[in-house]
This record gives C-alpha cells, sequence and structure tokens, in this order.
C-alpha cells in the first residue's frame, strides 16, 4: 500500500513512517525544505517537496498519484502565530483533501486534537485558541466530503514518553495524555480498518492493545 503523509518532518509523521515502511508499506511525506529529506528516508519514506502554504491543488494531487490513503499529519508548530495555525492547521489541510480528491485517493486520516472546535472562544491564550479553532474548521470540512473515507483522531496532551501500545480510543474519552509512539501506532491500524471510515475519535492512553482498540470502536 502507497500512504502520502502531509507533514512528513513532524514528529508523529517520522514515527509513522517508520512503523509503516517496517511493515512494507510504500511511504512518502510531503516537506517544506529539500534539507529535511535526510530524516525521512532515513525513516524508510520517500521525501517530496511540497510547501502546502504555497502549493496549488495539481501540484499536490501530483503527489498524491498512486496511492491508496493520505495522511494529514501537518501543524504550524510551536512558536507560530494565529495567522498561521489558520493558513497550515487549516487551509493545509482542506488543500490536500482537495488534491486527494482530485487523485481519486479515498481513505483519508486527520491527526486533529482533542477539543478541536471552529467556534472556540479566546480563553486566556489567543494563539491555543486560533489552534483549536484551525483544527475545528479543517475537521468539519473534511468531515463534510462525500469523496473521502475520512477518519478524524483527536489525541490528548502529548507527550515523548515510550509507547506502552495501550490505549483508551473512543467517540468521547474524557481528558489525558497520549504518547506520539502510541498516536502513529494507531494511525496506522486506522489505515487497515476501513470500518473506522466517518468517524471522529479521541484517544488518550489506556489500557485497551491499539489493535483492539481500533478494531472495537
Amino acid at each position: 500500500m502507497r500512504i502520502v503523509i502531509a507533514g512528513g518532518h513532524g514528529q508523529i509523521a517520522r514515527r509513522l513512517e517508520r512503523l509503516l515502511s517496517a511493515r512494507g508499506d510504500e511511504v512518502a511525506g510531503l516537506i517544506r525544505r529539500p534539507e529535511q529529506g535526510g530524516d525521512l528516508e532515513a525513516c524508510g519514506a520517500e521525501p517530496l517537496v511540497c510547501d502546502l502554504e504555497s502549493a496549488g491543488v495539481a501540484e499536490v494531487a501530483r503527489h498524491l498519484a498512486g496511492a491508496h490513503a493520505a495522511v494529514f499529519a501537518a501543524g504550524a508548530g510551536g512558536g507560530s502565530g494565529a495567522d498561521r495555525k489558520d493558513t497550515v492547521d487549516r487551509g493545509a489541510c482542506a488543500l490536500f483533501a482537495d488534491a486527494a480528491e482530485a487523485a481519486g485517493v479515498r481513505r483519508f486520516l486527520v491527526v486533529s486534537s482533542m477539543g478541536a472546535d471552529a467556534g472556540a472562544s479566546g480563553g486566556a491564550d489567543p494563539v491555543f485558541a486560533a489552534y483549536l479553532r484551525a483544527k475545528g474548521a479543517a475537521d468539519d470540512d473534511v468531515r463534510s466530503r462525500s469523496g473521502l473515507d475520512w477518519t478524524v483522531l483527536r489525541p490528548g496532551a502529548l507527550t515523548d514518553a515510550p509507547g506502552t501500545g495501550l490505549v483508551n480510543l473512543a467517540a468521547s474519552t474524557g481528558r489525558g495524555s497520549v504518547s506520539r509512539d502510541d498516536v502513529a501506532a494507531v494511525l496506522a491500524a486506522l489505515l487497515d480498518e476501513p470500518g473506522t471510515a466517518g468517524r471522529t475519535l479521541e484517544l488518550i492512553g489506556g489500557e485497551v492493545p491499539v489493535r483492539e482498540a481500533v478494531r472495537g470502536v
């Protein structure tokens, strides 16, 4: 199976690339800068240079041609302002979804965030609120598309702790944290479960093995 990951240089994306490559999938990751390519190659992934803030649908669709699935794992990242939350976390996701539809790639996973809400208020941290609004608007856009077999994954607070392989995955889990390793493992398992299409799922650490959790939602 060929899988193309947007945000291929991100921490979750690189973990996912290693998992997919190790199990024999053909993996490619979209990156903004050529110098990031070595990190992807070390993960077993093909680097594809494409800036989702400036590319058009046709360019991105060319990178998706022949893929069996697409994973949006891009984000503006820490230190970015509200404007880039909108252009990356919302706008780039919409562009990637447009390109997937144009390329005929139906299976589409989104790495979102717990609390994502297009109507999130400002609160104490206006940039974080902008992030939640951008993620929420991106989720709403993807979920409105009949041309995609989408799954939206909303992890809790991310950690760099080693993965346990044990999670809580459900429509609503309550607040909690989850390791980036376990997020990547869940994404890999979701790709193998077409029955999870059309679902928005929250994810935190828990007591259920990843495969069992994915099969049980």
